[in-house]
Parts: structure tokens; C-alpha cells; sequence
């Protein structure tokens, strides 16, 4: 019998076999929306979608991001491709076009910490995250049950100072293996080598359990007590080789006062923390997040 997430993604794969995304920056100059629209009606799409913005219309960036409907999707997307690329080329486009039921296969990287982890796989269960959780790895035991009950592969492999290259390049090995597209970082408490990193340009998710950039590295809970905060948040941002400064995709706080203890700081964190992680993956899993310098914009 099939489960309720197997149902649940069944039923979206034939929903959506038809639909597409074609994510476009480019420099801004009249004529781009003209052109990509009328190229999607005469390959008969409909589009049920389309969200644009602009740093400066006079010399500055544009952004374009459309959903459409086109008959017979699936076995077209490589000629459309194709038939695209001049206008691309005459407009300077970066661009990518995804077939809305292609799943991306998500690495989860987790620590001792566990409720990003348990966010998402509930999310997973719940048909919510529409990605293919392909593995998750982590520096401890902690999780494994929970991760392997749900039918998903869990590796340990421990980090340490001495032995952090060989770990990364375990790592590395089972990301090739299971062909990951996405790493999420669920409160893996590792920092990443500048070489990991390069392997994974804007592949690499995080949550950080502060609203940078205030609080930037560890214990930044018991800072913000110590400073009397009166609001606290969390971050989830794409991983760069500057710690805990790659481009902000989701942010999110609640209102605090001198009643509440690290604890309770810690407990309310959490909250926010699973819930901006969620919200970020489910934005970059759905093509919406560009980044554009140490910038995203966001089609949420």
C-alpha cells in the first residue's frame, strides 16, 4: 500500500506533467518581457505566472521569473531550450528552464541539534517539500533511527580537526553517489572548507539561530540575553567561504523582554529556526530565489 507522501506526489506529478519555469537575469532594456513572452505563445504555453523587478531601469539588472503550461512538456523541454537560446544570447540572459516535477535530491546535514531535521522530514512525509530527500549525514549517532525508519540513508562520519579533509571528502563521495543537487545544513554545527564550498556555488543552505547580522558564530543566545534583546530571529542563507555571510534568503523574529531566560530564548529560537529553514529550502527547491550579487532576489 502506498503511503500518504507517495499519494500525495503522485498525484502533483500528474497535475503539473505539463508545467514549466524559465528563471531569467539580464541587463535591463526595453523589449525583454515582449520577447519572452511572445517566444512562450508560439510554443503554445499559457502562462499561469510571471513575477519581474528591476535594480534600475536605466542600466540596471532584470529579474523574470514565469510558470507556464505548455502541451507535452516533458519530451519538448530540450528542444525549447534550444529554440530559446538567441534570444537569450541577444538579450545577455543567465537563465534556466525546469520542468515543474523535476524533484531536486536534497543532502541534509545535521549535528545533535534535531528540530530542522524533524521539520523537514515531517514536511517530506506530509507531501509539503516536494524534493527527493536522497541521504542525510551527520557528525553523530543522534538521529539515526528516526532518519532510517523513514526508509532514507544515514551516515555517520565523524569530524575532527585532525582528520576534517578526509571527513569532507567522505562527504563529498556520498554527495556524487546519491547525485545530490541541494545540501541543507539542519544545525550541523561544522563549519565548511573553502574547497567543499566551491563544489556547491549556491547549493548549500543554512540556517543560522540569530537574525544576522547581529550575533554572527556561536552561543548567540546567551549574547543576545546579555544584551537584552528585545527580538530575536533566525537566518537561512546560501553558504559562501565567508562565514555566515552568503546572501540572506528568508529571515524571520519574535518579540522578547527581560523575562525570558537563554532557555526560553533557545526554545523560541527553535521555532523560528525550523520555520525559516523550511520556508527558504521550499522557495529554492521552487526556482524563486535568485541571487544577485551577495544578494537574493525573492519571488515568494
Amino acid at each position: 500500500m502506498r503511503t500518504f507522501r507517495e499519494r500525495r506526489l503522485q498525484n502533483f506529478l500528474q497535475s503539473y506533467q505539463h508545467r514549466a519555469r524559465l528563471v531569467i537575469s539580464c541587463p535591463d532594456r526595453p523589449g525583454i518581457v515582449a520577447a519572452v513572452t511572445s517566444f512562450l505563445f508560439e510554443q503554445g504555453a499559457n502562462i499561469v505566472e510571471s513575477s519581474q523587478y528591476s535594480t534600475d531601469p536605466e542600466g540596471g539588472t532584470f529579474f523574470l521569473r514565469i510558470e507556464f503550461d505548455a502541451p507535452m512538456m516533458a519530451t519538448r523541454k530540450a528542444d525549447i531550450e534550444k529554440a530559446f537560446a538567441p534570444i537569450a544570447q541577444a538579450f545577455q540572459m543567465n537563465w534556466r528552464l525546469r520542468l515543474h516535477n523535476d524533484l531536486q535530491k536534497l543532502a541534509i546535514f545535521v549535528s545533535k541539534e534535531e528540530h530542522c531535521l524533524l521539520e523537514l522530514l515531517w514536511e517530506w512525509q506530509a507531501g509539503e517539500l516536494l524534493a527527493e530527500i536522497a541521504v542525510v549525514i551527520s557528525n553523530h549517532e543522534y538521529m539515526r533511527e528516526s532518519v532510517e525508519s523513514l526508509g532514507i540513508p544515514y551516515y555517520c562520519i565523524p569530524v575532527t580537526k585532525e582528520r576534517k579533509t578526509e571527513a569532507e571528502e567522505k562527504q563529498l563521495a556520498l554527495l556524487n553517489d546519491y547525485h545530490v543537487d541541494t545540501i541543507v545544513l539542519a544545525r550541523y554545527m561544522q563549519i565548511l572548507s573553502p574547497a567543499f564550498v566551491a563544489q556547491f556555488p549556491a547549493k548549500i543552505i543554512n540556517i543560522h539561530h540569530s537574525f544576522l547580522p547581529a550575533f554572527v558564530g556561536a552561543r548567540p543566545y546567551e549574547r543576545a540575553y546579555e544584551r537584552g534583546v528585545k527580538l530575536i530571529g533566525a537566518t537561512s542563507h546560501y553558504v559562501t567561504d565567508d562565514l555566515d555571510e552568503g546572501p540572506i534568503i528568508e529571515q524571520d523574529v519574535a518579540r522578547v523582554d527581560h523575562r525570558y531566560h537563554p532557555e526560553d530564548l533557545k526554545r523560541i529560537g527553535r521555532i523560528i529556526e525550523k520555520t525559516v529553514l523550511a520556508r527558504a529550502l521550499k522557495w529554492h527547491l521552487a526556482d524563486r530565489v535568485i541571487i544577485h550579487q551577495n544578494k537574493t532576489i525573492v519571488f515568494n
